[in-house]
């Protein structure tokens, strides 16, 4: 089995105009891996299917839901200081949340041994009944939900390692135990949660695991923070699935963070992940992409491409 890429053009149809979450990146993303031809011929292509209302009601409101939709239908705009849509958004980010239950299909039937959500909008910021972020709609927590509903899956390990923590899927499990919650993120900073003390609640308490890092904390304590982070899940949650939160903007070198990954870091935790995935859930690993943005060197596309090396095992 090989790794699937989910992609499609329509997602440069979410037109944000000078947004950093732009179509842009998604091109420069795109033109890195297609360069790498040994990488793109191996890869397993796949459309998405979107998502529907009911779909997207595991994990938002009606509320949310109908918001973002009547905004795009009445020509867009902003819902937040930093979340733009245009009249196409909505079905873009159906299509977004889509791309990541498609992958769940092509992991859990075996039709592939990992996959990559490749889409936008992104979306580990949009909470329950809320946008922001440039997220629209929870694509990560769309997909555990997914999982579960459809494959009967037990328990869903979520590995988010954006720069910003991940407070829409925080939000969305912190009273579930079915779902593990990991975030390493640079703190304080957006969006001012995150904190080592957020736990989770109720039975799912010890549920959330938050590693909060200063601002330029070096790559090597980055990455052993991560690691360690790993280690004290294994001895207190055994997945059926893992999905990625995967951001690139912790690189060093982003224009909206200031951490110090190189992309070989990427590669690296890609694979401390899948090394859990095989010992806890027979390699099922999901990933989705989240956050990342261009610099002048592109090592954004980069950082991306040395993480599909890694899912690919072609190393």
């Amino acid at each position: 089995m090989t790794t699937a890429l989910i992609y499609d053009e329509r997602f440069l149809n979410h037109d944000t105009g000078d947004c950093p979450e732009n179509t842009e990146r998604y091109q420069a993303i795109m033109a890195t891996l297609k360069d790498d031809t040994n990488l793109w011929d191996k890869l397993l292509k796949k459309a998405p299917h979107p998502a529907t209302v009911t779909d997207l009601s595991r994990c938002h409101s009606e509320e949310l839901i109908k918001h973002v939709a009547t905004i795009c239908e009445n020509g867009g705009g902003h819902i937040d200081m930093d979340t733009v849509v245009c009249p196409e958004s909505y079905e873009i980010a159906l299509l977004s949340a889509g791309a990541a239950m498609t992958a769940v299909d092509e992991v859990l039937t075996k039709n592939a041994k990992n996959a990559f959500s490749f889409a936008r909008p992104p979306g580990h910021h949009a909470t329950r009944n809320r946008a922001m972020g440039f997220c629209l709609f929870n694509n990560a927590a769309i997909a555990a939900r997914y999982a579960q509903a459809k494959y009967n899956l037990d328990t869903v390990l979520i590995v988010d390692w954006d720069v910003h923590h991940g407070n829409g899927t925080q939000d969305i499990f912190y009273e579930d135990p079915s779902v593990f919650y990991f975030s390493i993120h640079q703190y304080p900073f957006y969006p001012d949660s995150g904190a080592f003390s957020e736990i989770g609640e109720g039975l799912a308490k010890g549920s959330t695991l938050n590693i909060p890092l200063p601002a330029d904390t070096e790559a090597q304590l980055h990455r052993q923070a991560f690691t360690a982070g790993l280690k004290t899940i294994k001895k207190i949650f055994t997945p059926d699935l893992i999905i990625i939160s995967a951001g690139f903007d912790a690189r060093k070198g982003d224009p909206l963070a200031n951490m110090n990954l190189s992309v070989d870091d990427f590669l690296a935790m890609t694979s401390e992940v899948m090394d859990l995935a095989d010992e806890c859930c027979s390699g099922r690993v999901v990933s989705v992409l989240e956050g990342g943005y261009l610099d002048q060197e592109n090592t954004l596309g980069e950082a991306v491409r040395q993480h599909l090396l890694g899912l690919a095992n072609l190393t």
